[in-house]
C-alpha cells in the first residue's frame, strides 16, 4: 500500500471525477441539459451529451482509482482538454465565474501531467 501522501494527488482526481459524474446526474442531466440548451444545443442530444460526460467521467474516475496508469493519465487528459474546449466555445463567461468551473482544470492539468510523469 502507498502511503498517502504519494497517493493524495491521485485520490483527488479520483474525487474530481467521480464526483463530478454524480453531481451532473444528480438532479437526471437536468441543469447541464439547461446550460447546454442556453449554448444552443436542442434538448435531447443536450441531455445526451450530459449522460455521456457523466458515464465519461465515472470511467475515468474509476480507472485513476483502480488501474492508475499512464493510458488513463493521458485518457484523462485528453478529455479533460477536450470537454475544456468544448466548454470555451459554448460557454466562454465559464472562465469568468467566480466558482471557477473551467479555471479548475489549470490544477488538474498540473495533476495529470504530475500523474503521467510519474507512471
Amino acid at each position: 500500500m502507498r502511503p498517502l501522501r504519494r497517493d493524495g494527488p491521485r485520490l483527488a482526481l479520483v474525487a474530481v471525477w467521480l464526483g463530478t459524474a454524480a453531481a451532473s446526474l444528480w438532479d437526471g442531466g437536468r441543469a447541464g441539459q439547461q446550460l447546454l440548451l442556453a449554448s444552443g444545443v436542442a434538448a435531447l442530444p443536450a441531455l445526451g451529451l450530459v449522460w455521456a460526460g457523466a458515464l465519461w467521467d465515472a470511467a475515468i474516475g474509476l480507472a485513476l482509482a483502480l488501474h492508475p496508469r499512464k493510458r488513463v493519465y493521458a485518457l484523462a487528459l485528453a478529455g479533460m482538454l477536450l470537454m475544456t474546449l468544448l466548454a470555451t466555445l459554448l460557454q466562454p463567461a465559464l472562465w469568468l465565474d467566480p466558482l471557477g468551473p473551467l479555471l479548475k482544470n489549470l490544477a488538474l492539468l498540473a495533476l495529470l501531467l504530475q500523474g503521467l510523469h510519474q507512471r
